[in-house]
């Protein structure tokens, strides 16, 4: 198969899954086997092209052409096979898990959200192997409009109001900022086209420069840059497994990546260096770091706990990609993978929790990992890749954007590191204790009747232990992950 023809193949295999599994709406059994084959067959053709393209390969293919200059073209590089490998391995897993949790918790609409679930993969993929940012931006729009129905799975009235919060600042920071950008970078350069070092490398100034950083950052809204996060914690009224989708496997995971492809492709690390124009993100990235960590040190509702931690994590990325050092690039790519291994872990432990034991705080915690000990384990496993601690993947991430901050002598980078992971442990760390250590409220109170359940459905504990084993996993055996890296930075 040539290059082009997988890139075609790997837009195609979902797009057909989502055709198939609405057929089988009336049959579950098969919708859900459909949608198992699908994530496996797409997962499948990934890692076949990212196999080429870590031999050097570099396929392109064109969909449609506007005007002349302007197409709708695909193209994979290596930090898009990273993004590609990510969100289509991970859809497996969620695959298992959501079939668990939605049989587990008689949800309505299955079919549809089976169907949405699929469209945002295929969106997902678009984004990765996106050739120039005007195919980027239109798969980045799609995969909004395909997760609206998802956030709004439930119907209620909250349901729907969070989800106009979270279309609202989506469609809003990418039409007003991000499109606003694309269009002056196009008048600019004559092109959208990725190119390494940068197509505005010597186009435009540095006050030009400056408002052009800003009309993407800003626009990126799935990066959840403070003050454009109100989206991600609204969206947490959609079912567990959608609130894993947003958080690990495609929505936020599709902002940072277009952050970080922003920086290197269309406005080149070394040109803003020199430039100076990207020096007040990292200050806008540190106090969202800071701040989303404070509010989640004070959260008792688990899964909003989650949502702010993910604002937290996302800025990571960011402040990382926008030291503009080799090796910030690579660490800054490193936590995309780092973070939707430990996150999408998290999220399943907390759905499994509501699912077993219909809790939904941090204070009803006390004692759930004696009659849930899988569940905890892995809720562990997650936690120390998001403080940064070994042997979680997040470890290798941190470790690389720390030693980029001390490298280029940034104090202020290297104390909100310092500082954001003293506040992780601190709202992590009482979760497990709790878990472990203390007596269920029930017992403390001699009543053991409402604490007379075990794990969640065995579909959603295999799920969360596989995502816990690849954190552990990526911490031990991620060379390859480095490699690709290495190549987005430049170094090789």
């Amino acid at each position: 198969m040539t290059g082009s023809m997988a890139l075609a193949g790997i837009l195609a295999t979902p797009a057909l899954g989502m055709v198939l599994i609405a057929l089988a709406g009336r049959a579950p059994n098969l919708r859900e086997g459909i949608t198992l084959a699908t994530a496996v067959a797409l997962f499948a053709q990934v890692l076949s092209l990212a196999g080429d393209v870590m031999g050097g390969a570099r396929p392109e293919l064109v969909l449609s052409t506007m005007v002349p200059g302007m197409a709708l073209k695909l193209a994979v590089e290596p930090l898009g096979a990273l993004f590609a490998i990510i969100a289509s391995g991970l859809w497996i897993v969620s695959s298992l898990y959501s079939i668990g949790y939605m049989r587990g918790n008689q949800e309505g609409h299955q079919t549809r959200f089976f169907v949405c679930f699929a469209g945002s993969i295929l969106a997902a993929q678009g984004i990765a192997l996106a050739g120039n940012m005007l195919t980027l931006f239109l798969f980045y729009e799609a995969m909004t409009l395909i997760t609206y129905p998802l956030v709004t799975h439930h119907g209620t009235e909250h349901a729907k109001k969070s989800a106009r919060i979270y279309l609202g600042v989506l469609m809003g920071t990418s039409i007003v900022f991000l499109l606003t950008g694309m269009m002056a970078t196009w008048v600019l350069t004559g092109t959208l086209d990725f190119r390494q070092g940068g197509i505005l490398a010597g186009q435009v100034g540095a006050a030009g420069t400056t408002v052009l950083v800003a009309l993407y950052m800003f626009g990126i809204g799935k990066a959840a840059l403070m003050p454009f996060h109100r989206w991600l914690p609204a969206a947490m009224v959609a079912p567990t497994p959608v609130s894993a989708l947003l958080h690990a496997v495609a929505v936020v995971k599709a902002g940072v990546f277009t952050i970080v492809k922003v920086i290197v492709y269309i406005f080149g690390a070394k040109n803003l260096l020199a430039l100076g124009s990207a020096d007040w993100v990292p200050l806008i990235a540190g106090f969202t770091i800071v701040a989303a960590s404070v509010v989640a040190l004070r959260a008792d509702n688990l899964k909003r706990r989650l949502a702010y931690s993910t604002i937290s994590q996302l800025s990571y990325v960011t402040l990382a990609a926008t030291l503009l050092t080799p090796i910030s690039i690579v660490g800054a790519a490193m936590h995309i993978a780092a973070h939707a291994v430990g996150k999408i872990t998290l999220f399943f432990a907390a759905g499994s929790i509501y699912t077993a034991a219909h809790k939904t705080e941090v204070s009803q915690l006390d004692g759930i990992g004696r009659r849930m000990p899988w569940t905890m384990v892995a809720f562990g496993v997650g936690a120390l890749s998001m403080i940064g601690l070994p042997p979680a993947a997040g470890f290798i991430s941190k470790w690389y954007i720390l030693s980029a901050a001390m490298g280029s002598e940034h104090w202020i980078a290297v104390g909100v590191l310092v500082l954001s992971t003293l506040l992780n442990a601190g709202y992590f760390v009482p979760i497990v204790w709790r878990a472990f250590f203390r007596a269920p409220a029930d017992e403390a109170h001699g009543d053991d009747h409402h604490g007379d359940h075990g794990e969640a459905p065995w579909l959603m504990v295999l799920a969360q232990t596989v995502t816990a084993s690849l954190t552990i996993a990526l911490f031990l055996y991620h060379e390859p992950v480095l490699r690709l890296a290495r190549v987005v930075a430049g170094e090789n």
